[in-house]
């Protein structure tokens, strides 16, 4: 079995992987428009290959002005392969090996999916395939939805909202905000980073994303503390709810609800036909307030990565 990175004459093969199995997978259509666009490479598409036929493919995702691989999308195996589990986890340690990495491997799932034998099937051998190759951590994600049928938000009034161009103070104020956070990526960096770096990083990763930098708020209380940050954004499916949160010394007032509100405002104001957004299934007071504001939980994300 040959283990390596696509190229651009295995496009015909490539998309002749037919996942049809009911969870996140790149069809003809995603795989060849993001390549177009930059959020595939070839590079980042992995394929186990025997007597010049695909056995198996892996497709990682980034943005598209990034270089490193930053999410697994998808996970194929020939429906003839015995042992789909072993070749997964072989065809993912190799690209591992060279990236020098593990991203997170996402799946997308319906609310309830343990409960449907299909999806339930198709998610077990990819999770045991990703834990042998070194993604052994589960956790699960609460995927979140606002439309103009639903109710906008009212505007509290007790904040006020701000645009601050220098990206050295929203560098602090995600510092402030990490503090005690519920948010499980932001403590799994915590763990490694230092705080400023973490933060900076998270700065860095936000102005990746099509939202407009210009768009970011901090919010401030009427006598000028500040209490916490909006960042409305976009990603390539349409405007999300980028980041909020309040710093420990607001927190406990609601202001979570103020902010969120701002956020979904600003996004309805510029004529967003859907707001999107994710909490982890943890983070109890940030779904609730997703939930008091209108917003509608219609399906999990699965988010596999490396337990340290």
């Amino acid at each position: 079995m040959l283990f390596r990175p696509s190229v651009e004459s295995d496009l015909d093969r490539l998309l002749a992987c037919a996942v049809d199995d009911g969870i996140s997978w790149a069809d003809p259509d995603r795989l060849t428009g993001f390549l177009a666009d930059g959020q595939y490479r070839h590079d980042h598409i992995w394929i186990a290959e025997q007597d010049g036929r695909v056995m198996a493919r892996a497709v990682w995702w980034s943005f598209a002005a990034s270089d490193k691989p930053m999410a697994l999308d998808c996970v194929y195996v020939d429906p003839s392969v015995e042992d789909r589990v072993a070749l997964a986890a072989d065809l993912l340690s190799h690209a591992h090996e060279v990236y020098g990495t593990r991203p997170a491997y996402h799946v997308f799932l319906p609310n309830g999916w343990r409960e449907r034998p299909a999806v339930a099937a198709a998610i077990a051998w990819r999770q045991e395939a990703a834990a042998r190759a070194g993604l052994t951590f589960e956790l699960e994600r609460l995927r979140y939805e606002w439309t103009p049928a639903d109710p906008l938000p009212a505007a509290p009034g007790r904040l006020v909202f701000r645009n601050e161009d220098d990206d050295e103070v929203f560098v602090e104020a995600f510092r402030r905000v990490a503090e005690g956070t519920l948010d499980h990526e932001t403590r799994q960096a915590l763990a490694t980073m230092d705080p400023a770096d973490q933060a900076r990083q998270d700065v860095e990763d936000y102005k990746s994303m099509p939202g407009e930098r210009s768009w970011w708020m901090l919010a401030h209380t009427p006598g000028g503390d500040l209490v916490g940050i909006a960042l409305p954004s976009a990603n390539n499916g349409g405007p999300v709810v980028g980041y909020l949160g309040v710093v420990p010394e607001h927190r406990g007032h609601g202001y979570g609800d103020d902010l969120l509100a701002e956020i979904t405002r600003f996004l309805a104001g510029r004529g967003a036909a859907r707001i999107a957004a994710d909490t982890d299934l943890g983070n109890v007071p940030m779904a609730r307030s997703f939930e008091r504001l209108g917003y509608r939980n219609y399906s999990i994300r699965l988010v596999l990565s490396p337990a340290e």
